[in-house]
């Protein structure tokens, strides 16, 4: 049996608008993204997600904001000046966030009515803003004038959810109402931040990467301004988080300047959306020390605390960071939204550079670690994902901080987002999911549709239409967990350079050409770095980008006994043989010694009786 030595800790190893007004900030990134709202998944494992995610996930987080939930009612009080503010002085972003996920449904799929009600909550939102642009419905509803005096109350957190929220919905529909409103905010906080005001430090990063999202959206050059300005401003002593203060500036990623930066530390999902930031910044500026600050950043989070699943953040005391190669499974922290955090940066990362190490990990982080915060049938959420479970561990209706719930809900929608790119002269396809698209390469239009089974098989055939045949280059992935594979043109056999980890075919296309990608997808056992010691002597099972699981439903009996042998051998379950709520799973039985061990993907536990998991399997051998 071969062994990956990989080092699994840790991994050893938006459509962008363009303002006439901005010529000199052209985005610098070697690749463009192609946006989802231009990508037509039709895929036998990604479309049964994006209808239950309309069908179901929707409708549970509108109930639970608008019934369940006083987060709604919060602006409704705000906007008539009286009443209580329900809820945790954050919960105004679950209710952006949903509203995020419910313009980027409509970007794939006008519905008029899903339309109506973020029209009406618009409205809300709207009428809760302070004639001086400012809204936040907890400090409207406690007191004004205790406003921007704590860094750590999440009022630019609140703040660049909307601005995200308001510039998707915009997209959407072409609606500019939220947009006014996240514009007047803005400037709002621009006239009390800044060279010419005071010094700020936003305890929980966020607005910096909105602000380059308005920048793109407007034209405006002020917002990425302000967004660089409030980056520059981590590391200097500025940092005073009130006086409820309970953490230092190490776990608010500020207490070193963010060019300085070589760790990541902290709260995991600040850092995520902190490096998002600070990339999008420098995509514009060109500045190289974020990119090199970003470069080093890379290396310490995937190649030191990234577990197997491509999941983040050790620890629940702080939710994050705690030190190097300290990777434990059973209270593994695993925030779903340091997840989907990861899946953001490895693709602002892979656009930089076009190296496909940054899409192995986005893809890791999002077939395994973001996709378990969400059960199969769309209506339950984990927050937190251990990598092993007693069985006490279960997703949950919502919960009372219920940013990973929202979360999931916006995410899900733009997944289209990373399958494909473009730069002068290549088509990049990052990710293998069934989807049709167009992209303009050398002047003419290039119709793509891409068939496939993936993850569960790893053929994939692009079919291309061309009005007029066009020279460029198609680069096809090539996974770093891929060991072997072929590739064909027309039927044809052909070999094709590899360059940071993508296929490169060139050549002259015509309408009707046929690319075909196969990739060999044994089932491996994996590994740990010897210096994760809560993994030493034991193996975690990987077929193609999906991580498997032990959960006690498949194996009852001796659940806490169970072992791999150095000679196991590894059967797969057809996909047809069981469906888990319309989603077919490919299931994994391990015949090692006596036992025959099924392992069900990870994504997937937690979804039927209460019982125990475990990703880490002792060897017996060891």
């Amino acid at each position: 049996m071969r062994h990956l030595k990989l080092f699994f800790l840790g991994l050893s190893a938006l459509t962008l608008f363009s303002c006439s007004r901005t010529e000199e900030l052209d985005n610098r990134k070697l690749m463009a993204p192609v946006s989802f709202a231009d990508v037509k998944i039709d895929d036998g494992f990604w479309s049964p997600r994006l209808r239950i995610h309309k069908d179901v996930t929707l409708p549970v987080c509108i109930d639970q904001i608008e019934n369940q939930t006083g987060r709604i009612r919060n602006f409704e009080n705000a906007a008539k000046g009286e009443g209580e503010h329900s809820g945790i002085f954050y919960d105004d972003s679950d209710v952006y966030k949903a509203l995020e996920g419910m313009a980027y449904s409509l970007q794939i799929e006008p519905d008029p009515v899903l339309e109506a009600k973020c029209d009406e909550w618009i409205d809300k939102f709207a009428a809760a803003q302070q004639p001086d642009g400012y809204l936040n419905t907890y400090y409207t509803l406690t007191g004004l004038e205790n406003r921007w005096k704590n860094m750590d109350k999440h009022e630019m957190y609140c703040a660049g959810h909307m601005t995200e929220a308001a510039v998707a919905y915009y997209k959407a529909t072409g609606k500019r109402k939220l947009l006014d409103v996240a514009i007047r905010f803005a400037d709002h906080m621009m006239t009390v931040f800044g060279p010419e005001g005071r010094h700020w430090v936003p305890g929980h990063e966020e607005i910096e990467l909105a602000l380059v999202k308005l920048f793109e959206v407007t034209g405006e050059k002020k917002y990425l301004d302000f967004a660089g300005w409030l980056l520059d401003q981590r590391g200097h002593g500025y940092g005073s988080y009130g006086d409820d203060r309970t953490w230092p500036a190490v776990y608010y990623q500020d207490e070193f300047p963010v060019r300085d930066l070589s760790r990541i530390t902290g709260h995991a999902v600040r850092s995520m959306y902190l490096y998002c930031g600070m990339a999008d910044v420098a995509a514009y500026t060109g500045d190289k020390g974020l990119t090199d600050a970003l470069d080093r950043l890379w290396d310490h989070v995937v190649n030191r605390n990234m577990y197997v699943t491509g999941g983040i953040g050790q620890s629940s005391s702080n939710e994050g960071i705690t030190e190097d190669y300290d990777l434990p499974n059973l209270t593994a922290y695993c925030e779903t939204c340091a997840s989907v955090g990861m899946v953001l940066w490895n693709w602002r990362m892979l656009q930089f550079t076009g190296d496909g190490k940054y899409a192995d990990v986005m893809e890791r982080s999002l077939y395994n670690g973001a996709l378990a915060g969400i059960s199969l049938k769309g209506d339950r959420f984990f927050y937190v994902n251990p990598l092993e479970s007693e069985g006490d561990h279960h997703r949950q209706a919502w919960y009372g901080c219920a940013c990973c719930p929202s979360q999931i809900c916006r995410f899900l929608p733009s997944v289209g987002n990373y399958v494909y790119g473009t730069s002068e002269g290549s088509l990049w396809v990052n990710l293998y999911m069934g989807s049709e698209t167009t992209v303009k390469l050398q002047g003419k239009d290039i119709r793509v549709k891409q068939e496939t089974t993936y993850p569960w098989e790893g053929g994939t055939k692009l079919t291309l239409g061309l009005d007029k045949p066009v020279k460029t280059e198609i680069r096809l992935r090539i996974p770093a967990w891929c060991k072997d594979y072929t590739l064909s043109v027309n039927g044809k056999a052909v070999t094709a350079p590899v360059e940071k980890g993508y296929a490169v075919l060139a050549g002259k296309w015509a309408d009707g050409d046929v690319v075909e990608l196969i990739l060999a997808m044994p089932v491996e056992e994996v590994a740990a770095d010897p210096r994760v010691k809560e993994d030493a002597g034991k193996r975690a099972i990987q077929r193609g980008p999906i991580v498997y699981c032990l959960e006690e439903a498949d194996n009852p009996e001796g659940f806490d006994s169970l072992r791999l042998t150095e000679d196991a051998q590894f059967d797969l379950v057809p996909l047809d043989k069981r469906q888990w709520w319309g989603h077919a799973l490919t299931e994994i039985t391990a015949h090692a010694g006596a036992r025959t061990l099924t392992f069900i993907p990870y994504f997937a536990w937690d979804n039927r009786a209460a019982g125990k998991m475990k990703v880490w399997i002792p060897l017996n051998d060891e």
